[in-house]
């Protein structure tokens, strides 16, 4: 591709930026976009918690119908993949206050952290999901 110069007028061929295609990810470039998905992923989400609140105003047969579909293995799978996600947004929005702070920036710190956050969200996913499935069972 070629542009014209403003000084002189010439045309010069310009770089072209790195396609995907030969572009490697780097794990932090990742992690940047895995919480932007998952902040899609909690809004998205957030529509089947309204729905399970107008479904309690709304009587009995609407919370019985919003109730069978959560407790649907589509339903379950939704609810494990909006917790997980918003797990891994707290603890990379957490990361990102230290980052605010000025602290962590460096790239051995950054990727710990990174892994950090993996950790938490899974983890935290995991203890949230065994007490509410022994809340649960208990009913």
């Amino acid at each position: 591709m070629a542009a014209e110069t403003k000084e002189t007028g010439k045309m010069h061929a310009r770089p072209l930026s790195p396609h995907l295609q030969i572009y490697r990810p780097q794990f932090t470039s990742v992690l940047s976009i895995t919480h932007r998905i998952t902040g899609v992923a909690l809004a998205v989400g957030t529509l089947l918690l309204v729905w399970w609140l107008a479904a309690a105003a709304l009587g009995e047969a609407a919370y019985a119908r919003v109730g069978a579909f959560i407790d649907s293995p589509i339903g379950l799978l939704l609810l494990f993949g909006w917790s997980l996600a918003l797990f891994y947004h707290l603890g990379n929005g957490i990361r990102h206050l230290f980052w605010d702070a000025g602290r962590g920036f460096d790239l051995p710190t950054a990727e710990k952290s990174g892994y950090a956050v993996i950790a938490f969200a899974l983890a935290a996913t995991l203890v949230a999901w065994v007490i509410g499935l022994a809340v649960l069972g208990g009913r």
